[in-house]
């Protein structure tokens, strides 16, 4: 299915899912700008929704309830993820509301969350940047899962690299980073991509830069 049938089902499961204050919240708060990162950052980059929870409920550090606009939670990873409009709210924010915001802020890193920002400007205009810091912070664990998988040590570090990076990565940035060989590295690189987890993004006789294929991207 595409964006919009799954994105269709993944809503229609969490309303159903919810009562109270919880199913307001998630009607109420999930606008046009958390559908807008769904549709231009997250769905390009992994194409499913698993693992990802709208307008989810955490205990606030003041002994109430507040709700994230995205939470990616999976054993050992709590990440949230906020898109911050910029409006009249915003200019009229009071010193004490600015102080509460930072504090609920930290006390979420506390507990053990990592929190992403994005504003909706950068969600809108610069969407490919938003999608490659989502992919740099999610990397950090979706490069832990290489480990179950039969490649070489090398294989590993070489798509850990790109994971990292969130972008191209070029035979001369791998060369430095693994102290490899030129002859070693090309071996490497072939056999990364004859496995489809990398795909060349330019050159075509000689390829100067390669991109995570589907086998790495989709595992999420």
């Amino acid at each position: 299915m595409g964006f919009s049938e799954e994105y269709q089902t993944f809503m229609n499961a969490h309303l159903q899912a919810r009562t109270g204050e919880r199913l307001r919240r998630l009607q109420e708060g999930h606008k046009h700008a958390e559908k807008l990162f769904l549709k231009q950052v997250w769905w390009p980059l992994f194409y499913h929704f698993r693992y990802l929870y709208p307008e989810y409920e955490v205990n606030d550090f003041k002994d109430g309830q507040r709700y994230l606009d995205f939470a990616y939670i999976r054993p050992g990873i709590r990440i949230c993820l906020e898109i911050d409009g910029y409006g009249p709210h915003l200019k009229n924010i009071s010193r004490w509301q600015f102080s509460d915001s930072l504090e609920r802020q930290n006390q979420l890193v506390i507990d053990g969350w990592t929190v992403i920002r994005f504003s909706y400007d950068q969600v809108k205009e610069n969407p490919r940047r938003c999608q490659q810091i989502v992919q740099q912070v999610i990397g950090r664990w979706l490069g832990d899962d290489l480990d179950q998988t039969s490649l070489s040590l090398v294989e590993k570090e070489v798509l850990r690299l790109a994971i990292r990076k969130g972008e191209v990565i070029s035979p001369i940035e791998v060369q430095k980073h693994l102290k490899l060989s030129d002859k070693t590295v090309k071996k490497v690189l072939a056999q990364l991509v004859d496995k489809k987890m990398l795909i060349p993004a330019s050159g075509i006789v000689r390829i100067r830069s390669y991109r995570l294929g589907d086998q790495v991207k989709n595992p999420i």
